[in-house]
């Protein structure tokens, strides 16, 4: 899943399980998984790698809010991962057996 980190990984779901979400909306979603605190300066240069990859869409709503959505890559991308993950997961479950 090109060279993503966790966090980045994570903020993909995250906009995928909500509507057009907003930033904030999206450092929530992180923060009710994560004890760690997602501040500013962590979420948005992470989005903007995101944008700049071609997986999220970034679309202004007004002067201070703009809202993610993923793009058909960003969207490839998680049903790649989610079938390696239950590959992997198939395989574990096989060996512990």
């Amino acid at each position: 899943m090109y060279d993503l980190t966790g966090f980045q990984r994570d903020m993909l779901y995250c906009i995928a399980a909500l509507n057009e979400p907003s930033g904030a909306e999206i450092r929530r979603e992180l923060e009710e998984y994560s004890t760690a605190e997602v501040n500013h300066g962590r979420l948005y240069p992470n989005l903007n790698d995101l944008v700049d990859e071609g997986l999220v869409r970034k679309e202004k709503m007004d002067d201070r809010t703009n809202l993610y959505t993923l793009t058909p890559l960003g969207i490839e991308l998680i049903e790649e991962r989610r079938q390696w993950e239950d590959t992997q997961l198939e395989d574990t479950a096989i060996n512990l057996s």
